[in-house]
């Protein structure tokens, strides 16, 4: 029989060259960058430019329906393409606008385009796929009382869609987002055209960001939300999203956003993004995070008896302060995690100091006398040991967090104030938008002290035991206490 349809004609020979292909590869397997903590996450070969990522919400107990696509840019040949991507069914792969086979293996999505890509050539994926908010625990969707977020930190972006799941690979997003009628989804970035609501039907809600921004960070909420706007510092847009029934009891938290963007501001420099806000969602999660101009919080530090002002603003404070630390300036590698954490944990805690409710030195002397033990059970701030199977945010410890911070504490201690404050303001400014690590962090710590700080800094971000504290002899005495 003549086969008389190009298009048909097309398909067959598209599906019979990935027969052949398959046949004389060796069978696929997981890849990784070799990150020191996770091994396995993120992928070889390619850069990914942007993401545009389509979901379909039911209900926080269905799987989403989903389409990932996202540009990339191979590095070197790629007879095939690894992706990590888990919790989620796929339906069928396109590259570069064929077909492709596709296989799991492990936590990665292993694609076998119809061709080989040739280095430094460009990657169109397309993905169609659910995504699944039930069963495992360990990030990626949460579910809410009346919807769904994310919190993909540290590995768990891939259980929300197909993605190089790993800090280093920053990129651009757009987002799709199709809810029911009476329910809003928000997103990093900024909306699209406002949806054109129909009574009892589905909108598709659009967002998308300005900077580029790692996997981990992305954010989607769907619920009851009120979105309540504001103007920040310079006329920076504000956007908090908070469940609709609660909004006159926490717009008095919201007012403080601007005056704690100022007072980073003063400290480190202009807000790198093109808005910021608050996510209020009502679940219990343990945990606040630092997501891309939009940042979680659980619903109960705001409304549940026994958490002082003062805390409650400073841990607002913190994660804000990652908008700089972490967000903007993102971790080469997840054994950089300090430079985030310690960060926000320090301007967190001069803060608080600002406030004259806990002090500084307080603070860094009792961290001092903990820092040992810290060491001991996770490792260094630098060189943190890594989480244990299937509890990946056992990483975040307190030796990437007020540990991290006594590092920063010491650095003031042993350069000065002025020379420290320079250093904070150039490693926001010189790395905004970018990646980079402990070593970048040393050598412009150098630059700003005007002098080689790599043995000084060396047993503190390393060393098994805590060095002892410039400024402080009387602080020795003190560790292990």
């Amino acid at each position: 029989m003549q086969l008389t349809s190009p298009r048909l004609r097309a398909a067959l020979l598209a599906a019979a060259s990935l027969t052949l292909v398959a046949a004389v590869l060796p069978p696929p397997k997981a890849l990784g960058i070799g990150d020191p903590l996770f091994p396995e996450l993120g992928n070889p070969g390619y850069d990914v430019l942007a993401y545009d990522l389509s979901f379909t919400y039911k209900d926080n107990r269905s799987p989403l329906d989903a389409v990932t696509v996202i540009d990339a840019r191979a590095q070197e040949p790629l007879e095939r393409i690894n992706l990590d991507f888990t919790n989620g069914t796929v339906a069928e792969a396109e590259v570069n606008g064929e077909p492709a086979r596709f296989e799991s293996v492990a936590e990665d999505l292993v694609l076998t385009p119809a061709r080989p890509v040739a280095a430094h050539m460009p990657l169109h994926i397309v993905i169609r796929h659910t995504s699944d908010p039930r069963g495992r625990s360990d990030g990626g969707w949460v579910v809410t009382d009346d919807g769904l977020a994310m919190a993909n930190q540290a590995d768990a972006a891939h259980r929300v869609f197909p993605c190089n799941d790993h800090p280093s690979d920053k990129a651009y997003f757009t987002f799709r987002i199709t809810a029911p009628a009476g329910l809003t989804a928000v997103a990093n970035g900024v909306p699209g055209a406002l949806p054109a609501r129909r009574a009892a039907a589905p909108t598709t809600w659009t967002y998308r960001t300005v900077h580029p921004m790692a996997t981990e960070l992305a954010q989607v909420s769907v619920g009851d939300s009120a979105v309540v706007r504001g103007t920040g510092p310079h006329g920076l847009p504000l956007r908090d999203v908070v469940p609709a029934a609660d909004r006159q009891k926490l717009e008095r938290w919201l007012k403080k956003t601007p005056g704690h963007i100022e007072w980073m501001e003063q400290r480190v420099g202009r807000y790198p993004f093109e808005n910021y806000g608050v996510l209020i969602a009502r679940a219990k999660t343990g945990f606040e995070l630092e997501t891309q101009t939009l940042s979680l919080f659980e619903h109960g530090l705001f409304t549940e008896e026994g958490y002082p002002e003062w805390y409650v603003e400073s841990v607002m404070v913190h994660e804000l302060a990652h908008q700089w630390f972490g967000d903007s300036v993102t971790p080469r590698a997840w054994s950089d995690l300090w430079l985030n954490e310690g960060h926000a944990t320090w301007y967190e805690a001069l803060y608080a100091d600002g406030l004259g409710k806990y002090s500084l030195e307080r603070r860094m002397r009792e961290a001092y006398q903990r820092s040992d033990q810290w060491r001991a059970a996770g490792g260094p701030p630098a060189a943190p040991k890594p989480a244990a199977p299937g509890q990946k945010i056992g990483l975040f410890r307190p030796a990437v967090y007020d540990g991290a911070a006594l590092i920063l504490y010491a650095l003031r201690q042993e350069i000065g104030a002025e020379a420290f404050d320079r250093v904070e303001r150039s490693w926001v400014g010189e790395h905004r938008d970018a990646v980079a690590g402990t070593e970048d962090f040393v050598r412009l710590a150098s630059r700003e002290a005007g002098r080689d700080l790599g043995e000084f800094l060396k047993p503190w971000l390393y060393g098994s035991t805590t060095p002892p504290m410039p400024g402080h002899p009387e602080w020795s005495g003190a560790k292990g206490a």
